[in-house]
């Protein structure tokens, strides 16, 4: 945790992640929380993304995750302390952003 309050998760999540709206879904829910990051899919088939924020509102979006849009199915979700400095992945000007695949 940060001097500042904030928490930083990084969060792989697996299961029919992709081709799903998962990531649209991730960022428009993220946003609606007020939380930043970014969101990208991985060649694994997991989609992977950082979440910024308070840890209550962090937590309810990792929980949140564990369910994702309509027609994906989360087989799993694994949390990962993060650092603040990966938010610099971000694009120039978004709280969240929607990355490449990786």
């Amino acid at each position: 945790m940060s001097t500042t309050g904030q928490v930083y998760v990084n969060a792989h999540i697996r299961g029919r992640v992709q081709g799903v709206g998962y990531r649209a879904w991730t960022e428009a829910t993220a946003l609606e929380r007020g939380l930043e990051g970014w969101v990208r899919n991985r060649r694994d088939g997991a989609v992977e993304a950082l979440f910024a924020g308070s840890s209550s509102v962090v937590a309810a979006m990792v929980e949140a995750c564990r369910h994702g849009p309509p027609g994906a199915r989360v087989d799993a979700v694994e949390e990962i302390a993060a650092r603040a400095d990966l938010l610099a992945m971000r694009r120039p000007g978004e709280l969240f952003s929607v990355l490449g695949t990786v």
